[in-house]
């Protein structure tokens, strides 16, 4: 009886994505691109197709996702992220709205059901849009 041949070694891009992004497992391609369509968490609108942005880690700290009462009478407050998809051109986006400006930041919210927010602009930074992983489900 000849002994079990060991598993193939994923090929090194591959192998990287994964690494540099624990918390994404199946959600990164090779080239750390979103393998999945991403979607709104409440009304499951599509924000972003497959391919369309890259994995990034960034901290970056959003105000929860509460109605505005609740929100108020908590503090305000807000969450610290590290995980996102990064879209280099707004056009990327299938359905994407945008919060009035909060000093130089644009946050990002479900155009259909406004729920958010889901990302992060910063206005002195034309090109980089943030989605954060939590604030999304994928398809």
């Amino acid at each position: 009886m000849e002994p079990a041949a060991p598993p193939p070694s994923p090929p090194p891009a591959a192998a990287a994505a994964a690494a540099a992004a624990p918390g994404s497992a199946g959600l990164v391609c090779a080239q750390g691109r979103n393998l999945r369509a991403v979607l709104c968490q409440r009304c499951g609108s599509r924000v972003l197709l497959p391919g369309a942005a890259t994995f990034a880690r960034r901290e970056l700290l959003l105000p929860a996702m509460r109605k505005k009462a609740a929100a108020a009478a908590a503090g305000g407050g807000g969450d610290v992220l590290r995980e996102h998809w990064l879209v280099r051109d707004m056009f990327s986006f299938e359905n994407v709205g945008f919060t009035r400006d909060v000093g130089n930041v644009k946050f990002l919210v479900c155009a259909d059901c406004e729920a958010g927010p889901i990302g992060w602009h910063c206005l002195d930074d034309k090109d980089s849009f943030y989605v954060a992983l939590e604030r999304v489900a994928h398809e």
